[in-house]
């Protein structure tokens, strides 16, 4: 009797030893895998990395008409980081002066102005600047790119485009 119950035993042991094995191949182990090959969320700023970019450079000077400007603050890995400080320089009408960015990074930014002008815009996260500019530009006449005057350089005039009737 005494061997068929240490039989049994051992017949128990081995099964829970392969539902043990089973667990662990199949739900653990690739649960901690997958865990540690997640990609972590980006925290440090890498200036160099990040971007300035127009999505609408050119507007009319109208006080009504937008130009658009995306900030993507980057990690080294360029991951974008987010809840950082953005603050855009460079013209007073500025939409919103600072912005905190979003999960992928992006900070974005509108400016109007009335003055026909072009103004070179820089932006700085937490302070440090990021070394390039964007240039956005106000006009006051048609931006139909048929309706742009000649350009004059001294007493040179250069035409570029064929003067529409319609302008």
């Amino acid at each position: 009797m005494k061997g068929i119950k240490k039989e049994y035993w051992l017949v128990g042991i081995t099964i829970m030893a392969i539902g043990m094995i089973y667990f662990l191949a199949s739900y653990a182990v690739p649960r901690i895998l997958v865990s540690m090959t997640k990609a972590a969320p980006a925290y440090k700023v890498a200036v160099d990395h990040s971007r300035i970019i127009g999505e609408t450079i050119l507007a009319k000077a109208d006080g009504k008409d937008k130009c658009v400007v995306d900030v993507f603050i980057m990690d080294s890995s360029d991951k974008g980081v987010p809840k950082r400080q953005v603050v855009l320089t460079g013209m007073d009408n500025i939409q919103p002066s600072a912005a905190v960015t979003d999960d992928m990074g992006k900070a974005s930014f509108s400016m109007v102005s009335t003055e026909e002008k072009q103004y070179e815009i820089s932006a700085s996260v937490e302070g440090v600047h990021l070394p390039k500019t964007v240039k956005v530009t106000f006009r006051n006449y048609n931006l139909n790119p048929l309706c742009v005057p000649p350009l004059t350089r001294g007493k040179e005039r250069i035409v570029l485009f064929y003067l529409s009737p319609s302008c």
